[in-house]
């Protein structure tokens, strides 16, 4: 619909008003508004909607409102807000489309990625936008379903350049900032009036006179609170106002006014309170439905006009409570038997084929006692919950089927189910409780081992460290009696949790958790990617790295096949895959294994996924010396970590930043993230940060911190970090004179990359030993190793190793010869970004006396990461709209990136930005 309500002034709101008014401009000037309105109850939030309803003409208007007993079910605000733009569905990408069909109930399918729904979402707005300004207004979002409010914010992240308005109005005593989907969207705090304004309202609505103190303590009590003003003096004289104020024992100010809510119905005839009981139940607003349950309950027809005639509700083309506390204070103050009673009539009126999960929630909340029709009809809505993406809207009807089922048998099936639903809902401390309910039925031996398994992965999810690893191990030891295959997956997920735990786990527990894998029952045939990477792991870890790699370089082809075919274990174990594949200095399966599992989780919208690919991806560019690409992904990465509430993935930024060498601040950054993973149980946080900063204080050229940080990295064998660590050791310790250090890093570093036998690895031991050699020796080596890595993607240790090269030359006195490898590698590296390492090659030409020109800025680095993104799509051809759904955009925002790309780099059509990004 259309805005068209008259405006009106709203006392003591001319900033907020102001606001809002800004808010309508700037959509219908194409720059999408994004604003939550947040305050306590009462304080006037509802209204200042109502009047940017009144505020938007020639905008369509979308409405919304969260409701308390609606936040089980999956999607319901966002049909809600949807369903006047269905008509536009149509016209969206397909995989958007199938998304959000599946999501409310349109169609059939497998579950959709919450986020793609929400990219399905912002498309739809998008596209009704190119008609008509829209506004779109979700009051009491605090009482949005979960997986509502958090698409809602992806949404609203994503909107740039669109005709598009978001306003939410949410209450301050929602929940805490890291549950809040709608932290850091721009907010405008709504507070009580200013005293003048508050006594002006107050003298409004009392008649009579009201003594000056008794005012002016009431204003104060209220705190501005407009709706406490008016509902709170309703009814009263000034002296009962004089003593009503400021007791002891005086409530909070919400309960203050659902209680004069409450003495307002109180006061209403029986029937018109059992109606305001039937609409507060029933929560779509729906007057036909509330019309036959009146009806079969025997509720009077002229109730209706008494509860109008109260002021409390309205009755039109929809059921509207004049303020949410009034449908609290109906529903709570009915009798439980009154209450379970309308639930129940509502269940019989719900139609059971279009809206069969709101059916089964009422008939739960009419059940009294265990009851296994009710039971089974809420397990039914968790499938659909489950098939539709709705995980949170799974585990509260699982939740409840449990509660209600007779049979203890089925009761423990099902409160297993129920944990499983809520810990991947993401809410282990929930998903403990019933898993410990589920503990207490009678159990088969499978089951009890599938218990054991959750456990332990939920042990794990709550705290990254050894904890989980007794759970684990007794885990796959139930299992090996029931289920070889689950036995070893068990085992590899105890594996990869040791890995995480590190040192903290102590020395010895990663080689006790690999001897108990060993034992294992062997592997079927044809082996799966989990057994060849176990058996790989368990001999790493058991007799040393040389006789682990010939099983583990096994393992990594494999995943590289299923990479190029598609399979889904490949994301799965990608966290454990890139690992290894870093510890067998692999950059193929690097490559392979993230270019699938970045690809996969696009055309999937497997967004809680994607962040992780990405920031892998980014790594690989790093070594690549791509960083501007690295920035670009690992900026994707943070604003879908961000959307989804999941925490950032630091490891990426981090790396970027060492080998950009330009901000030693980062050094006090990443002690801070590695002091916040070992406080979570990630010991392997340590190993990780002394080897970055290694790299850093290499490239600085401060030796003697390298060494000792890469003699801390060394500590402890960690799989990637502790061969990389011995990479960085060898060039301190020979820079440092510490040759001893440097010598048994050597060894350990040519026993472990020279086993992977990838040019990588071969490379990077010819480097090591070259900077502990001399003479014609060294010179072959450092040959050696140019070839190698000439072969491989590494081109940052390329290029250091141009930079040592040259260094050595000019040591030797070999200055021409020097000159054009410390040219090639400051070329490299300033190409790449990498400011410090940079330093040291353009110092080393200085001293060889050859003047290094000024560089001038490249074009490129005018741009942002999302624009440079942008322009290198479109220069491969990319449409609008697949830039759109690759970054989670839309058109319209591509579209205005590539206008301000155009005019950066001074091309005037899409077809010339291949040369301009080519241009230094």
């Amino acid at each position: 619909m259309a805005g068209s309500a008259p405006r009106r002034e709203l006392r003591g709101r001319r900033g907020e008003c102001g606001a809002l008014d800004q808010v309508v401009a700037g959509a219908r000037a194409g720059q999408s508004q994004v604003l939550v309105l947040r305050g306590e109850p009462g304080v006037g939030k509802s209204a200042l909607v109502e009047y940017l309803v009144g505020s938007a003409s020639g905008c369509q208007i979308l409405r919304a409102a969260g409701v308390e007993s609606e936040m089980e079910l999956a999607f319901a605000g966002l049909h809600q807000l949807c369903m006047p733009m269905m008509g536009h569905l149509d016209r969206l990408p397909g995989p958007q489309r199938d998304a959000l069909a599946i999501a409310f109930g349109l169609s059939a399918g497998s579950a959709p990625d919450r986020f793609m729904v929400g990219l399905a979402v912002l498309s739809l707005l998008a596209d009704g936008a190119e008609e008509q300004p829209l506004v779109c207004m979700v009051d009491d979002a605090q009482w949005l379903d979960r997986v509502s409010a958090q698409t809602l914010a992806f949404v609203a992240r994503r909107l740039l350049a669109e005709r598009v308005a978001l306003v939410f109005a949410v209450r301050t005593s929602a929940p805490t900032p890291g549950d809040d989907p709608l932290v850091a969207l721009p907010e405008l705090v709504v507070r009580g009036l200013r005293d003048d304004d508050a006594r002006a309202l107050l003298d409004s609505v009392v008649h009579g006179r009201l003594d000056e103190r008794v005012r002016d303590r009431i204003v104060a009590e209220t705190r501005g609170n407009p709706l406490a003003l008016l509902e709170l003096t309703r009814g009263s004289t000034a002296a009962e106002l004089a003593g009503g104020f400021g007791r002891p024992d005086a409530r909070p100010l919400a309960s203050q006014i659902e209680q004069s809510f409450l003495r307002r119905i109180g006061s209403l005839p029986d029937a018109a309170q059992r109606l305001l009981l039937v609409a507060a139940a029933e929560p779509v607003g729906d007057v036909p439905l509330l019309r036959r349950v009146a009806e079969q309950l025997d509720i009077a027809p002229d109730a209706a006009g008494a509860a109008e005639a109260a002021g409390l509700i309205e009755f039109g083309a929809q059921v509207r409570f004049r303020h949410p506390l009034v449908r609290s204070a109906a529903y709570r103050a009915a009798d439980p038997g009154d209450r379970r009673d309308v639930h129940r009539a509502l269940a019989e009126a719900t139609d059971p084929d279009s809206d069969s999960d709101r059916r089964a929630w009422h008939h739960a909340h009419a059940a009294v006692e265990p009851d296994e029709a009710v039971a089974g009809e809420l397990e039914r809505s968790a499938d659909r919950a489950q098939a539709r993406g709705g995980l949170a809207a799974a585990a509260a009807f699982l939740r409840r089927a449990t509660e209600l089922t007779p049979d203890p048998a089925r009761r423990g099936t099902r409160a297993a189910a129920a944990a499983q639903a809520t810990f991947e809902a993401g809410a282990p401390d929930t998903a403990l409780e019933l898993l410990a309910a589920a503990e207490l039925g009678p159990l088969d031996e499978v089951q009890q081992a599938q218990l054991a398994r959750l456990r332990g992965q939920i042990v794990f999810a709550r705290r990254r460290g050894g904890q989980a690893l007794p759970l684990l191990l007794d885990a796959a030891g139930r299992l090996e009696r029931v289920d070889d295959g689950q036995a070893r997956e068990v085992y590899l997920e105890a594996i990869g949790a040791a890995v995480v735990a590190g040192r903290l786990s102590g020395r010895a527990r990663l080689r006790e958790v690999a001897e108990a894998a060993r034992a294992a029952p062997r592997a079927p045939q044809p082996p799966r990617l989990t057994d060849l990477l176990l058996d790989g792991l368990a001999t790493r870890f058991t007799e040393g790295y040389v006789q682990g790699a010939p099983l583990l370089k096994l393992a990594l082809r494999a995943f590289r096949r299923a990479a190029e075919q598609g399979e889904d274990d490949v994301m799965r174990w990608l966290w454990l895959t890139w690992l290894v594949a870093g510890d067998m200095w692999d950059d193929e399966t690097w490559q392979a294994v993230t270019t699938h599992a970045v690809r996969a989780a696009r055309e999937t919208g497997a967004l809680n996924f994607l962040p992780l690919a990405l920031s892998y991806r980014a790594v690989l560019h790093v070594h690549a010396g791509e960083f501007d690409l690295a920035s670009a992904l690992i900026d994707e990465s943070d604003t879908l970590t961000e959307v989804t509430g999941n925490s950032p993935l630091g490891y990426p930024t981090a790396f970027l930043m060492v080998w950009r060498g330009d901000d030693v601040r980062v050094a006090e950054w990443i002690e801070g993230r590695a002091q916040d993973a070992m406080a979570w149980g990630e010991g392997r946080a340590i190993g990780l940060a002394n080897y970055l900063l290694a790299v850093l204080y290499n490239g600085l050229g401060r030796y003697q911190d390298a060494l000792a940080r890469a003699e801390r990295a060394w500590e402890h064998e960690e799989l990637a970090g502790f061969g990389f660590a011995l990479f960085e050791l060898v060039e301190a310790g020979a820079r440092s004179d510490a040759p001893e250090a440097a010598a048994a890093a050597l060894h350990r570093l040519e026993e472990q990359a020279g086993a992977s036998g990838t040019d990588w690895g071969l490379g990077v031991v010819a480097r090591s030993r070259a900077l502990l050699s001399d003479g014609p020796a060294a010179d072959l080596l450092y040959r050696e190793a140019i070839e190698h890595l000439e072969r491989s993607r590494i081109a940052v240790h390329l290029a250091r190793t141009h930079l040592v090269y040259g260094e050595w030359l000019r040591r030797e006195n070999r200055r021409v010869d020097a000159r054009e490898h410390l040219r090639t590698a400051y070329d490299m590296l300033h190409g790449f970004g990498a400011s410090a390492f940079a330093e040291r090659a353009r110092r080393e030409l200085l001293a060889t006396g050859e003047t290094v020109r000024q560089r001038t800025v490249d074009v490129r680095e005018a741009l942002t990461a999302q624009e440079a993104q942008i322009a290198r799509l479109a220069a491969e051809g990319r449409t609008n709209s697949e830039i759109g759904a690759e970054l989670f955009i839309s058109p319209r925002t591509v579209e205005w990136h590539l206008h301000k790309v155009f005019t950066k780099l001074d091309v005037t059509s899409r077809n010339k930005l291949r040369g301009a990004l080519a241009r230094p």
